[in-house]
């Protein structure tokens, strides 16, 4: 202790005089006797923020720095418990979220090869046998088993997979529904065509739904639209007048000579509403003017009938036709305006007697038909053709009642036929995005125009002087080609600037062909000059989709145009 306390006291000549002549053990003397080095027995605490931290937390692991570490923080210890699923372990194991992940080889194969025989046979062999097998579980709750599932099953069949032949009647297909054939690749259409390997399961999609037009057919179901089930209402207070005239009499009263020859006077823009039809629940899909006169308008709609409207006096619903059970897709006239015909999606087309409402005949390919149309020749008038889903082009003879000729080139839905060349030719477009001229009643092409970048065109319109044709395209375009004997496209003449894809829109000319008119997608009718290709005038004219507008033959600035909206309206 004296060595001690030599070695920690105080070397000058006071405090030693002051050692001898005092025994008693001064303050200094006190803290001599205090060690200067401190033992801290509790570990190092670091009591900083953890955001201000002096040191670079890294992984030991890492064989490579991406940051320049200072000295302290490369010795400082490894922190945090040990893995007890390390790498040296079997099966690795990684920590997650909600627990952990076992990481099993296990092949693309394997994997598909035990997912269809659990879903065939009710078992599959465990991915994780070996370490079940250490742990004395198994997938099943069986120990030993070494499969998932139906572990009797799997020690009957011995283990087998899907593709080990087992009999049919021990597969798990309860649940199972019963596939479509793939059909014969001869067969284009009909019951056996090719499906491939896009047959559908029965009562799924379009197989269901031509199951059960075929069940509904077969069971003599009156709702099928067939013969006989057609019914008409009039609408006026008297079917004629004091004269005996029905409203199928061209009105006299009018300043209009409705008996004058189109296009003879000049036409203008519209430029106000003069009138909203409105009778229609559904959307209306189609609207013509009566031939020649124009007093009358027919419109048919998505709720399966078909109106007349009278243009002048009270402009009212004259006359209904119902007889479809399926939105009405088409109408035409014949040249005098006494028949006219209507197709349907309920897959067939009838003939109605315009002023009595009395449908003559009904026809049925037993696909749907998107466009119909009389021959215009004056001696063919028992004559129209059909563009069907199945894509073919129909001509029938109503007399007979039977198809006389087949038009099969197309490979797609036939969306429009239009007559041209003094009605000798028509031109037929389709979803296979090609335009082709047919000679009438010869089933061979003559022309054929499809181009890498042509899109669908669902619609075309007949020019006044009968050269062009204008063909609404999907790209949000209108086309020109000529419509006599080489069908060209005039390049020169291309209207641009309304929004119709998805939309088959109709386009019209107004008679004296200066203008060219169609609605669009957003409600909106718009108007081209025909000369500069420059859009005359656009105006907001329904809520919905404007589908078709026709312009009236004898006045200069009337315009009807139809609506998904379920309207109708007439613009001045």
């Amino acid at each position: 202790m004296d060595l001690i306390a030599q070695g920690y006291g105080s070397s000058s000549s006071d405090s030693d005089d002051a050692s001898t002549t005092n025994p008693r053990p001064t303050k200094t003397r006190k803290l001599s006797l205090q060690p200067s080095v401190q033992v801290n027995v509790a570990p190092d605490v670091s009591l900083e923020d953890p955001t201000f931290a002096r040191h670079i937390v890294t992984n030991p692991q890492d064989t490579t720095l991406t940051v320049n570490l200072p000295y302290e923080s490369m010795l400082q210890p490894i922190q945090g418990p040990a893995n007890p699923f390390s790498a040296s372990e079997v099966p690795v194991r990684r920590n997650v979220w909600a627990g952990h992940v076992e990481e099993n080889m296990f092949s693309e194969m394997e994997f598909k090869t035990q997912q269809q025989s659990y879903a065939a046979l009710g078992f599959a062999k465990d991915p994780s046998i070996l370490s079940i097998a250490e742990n004395g579980q198994s997938g099943s709750g069986k120990k030993g088993t070494g499969f998932v599932g139906d572990v009797d099953r799997a020690a009957k069949l011995e283990g087998a997979t899907i593709w080990d032949k087992v009999p049919k009647h021990l597969r798990n297909n309860q649940n199972q529904r019963k596939r479509q054939t793939r059909g014969d690749p001869s067969v284009f259409d009909g019951d056996n065509a090719y499906r491939g390997p896009w047959a559908t399961y029965e009562g799924e999609g379009i197989a269901a739904e031509e199951s059960e037009a075929q069940g509904s057919s077969k069971r003599g179901n009156a709702k099928a639209g067939a013969a006989g089930s057609e019914t008409t209402t009039f609408h006026g207070k008297e079917e004629r007048d004091y004269l005996g005239r029905s409203y199928m009499h061209v009105p006299r009263d009018l300043d209009v000579n409705l008996h004058g020859e189109p296009g003879v006077q000049e036409c203008f823009v519209p430029k106000r509403l003069l009138h909203t039809w409105t009778g229609h629940t559904k959307g209306v899909s189609a609207i013509r003017f009566i031939p020649k006169s124009a007093h009358l308008l027919l419109s048919g709609s998505m709720d399966s009938k078909v109106k007349l409207w009278d243009v002048y006096h009270d402009r009212r619903v004259l006359r209904t036709y119902m007889g479809h059970t399926k939105a009405v897709r088409d109408v035409t006239f014949n040249n005098d305006g006494t028949r006219f015909m209507s197709a349907s999606y309920d897959r067939n087309m009838k003939l109605w007697d315009t002023e009595t409402g009395q449908c003559i005949s009904t026809f049925s390919t037993k696909k749907i038909p998107y466009v119909v149309k009389f021959n215009p020749d004056e001696d063919k008038q028992n004559v129209f053709l059909a563009g069907c889903s199945d894509h073919k082009i129909y001509q029938f003879d109503i007399n007979s009642g039977e198809v006389i000729q087949e038009y099969d080139q197309h490979l797609g839905a036939v969306n429009s036929i239009t007559f041209v060349d003094e009605n000798r030719r028509f031109v037929t477009t389709s979803d296979d995005k090609s335009l082709r001229a047919w000679e009438f009643d010869i089933p061979v092409v003559i022309k054929y125009i499809a181009e890498p970048d042509m899109h669908s065109m669902p619609s075309v319109a007949l020019s006044p002087n009968q050269k062009w044709l204008a063909c609404q395209s999907l790209d949000n375009q209108i086309f020109i080609y000529g419509a006599k004997d080489r069908f060209r496209q005039n390049r020169k003449k291309l209207f641009t600037g309304h929004l119709v894809a998805g939309y088959a829109c109709q386009p019209s000319f107004s008679p004296d062909g200066r203008y060219i008119s169609s609605g669009d997608a957003e409600g909106n009718m718009w108007i081209w000059d025909w000369k500069t290709c420059k859009v005359h005038k656009k105006f907001k004219a329904h809520d919905q989709v404007v589908i078709d507008c026709a312009w009236h033959p004898h006045e200069t600035s009337l315009v009807a145009t139809a609506s998904w909206d379920s309207t109708i309206k007439l613009w001045v």
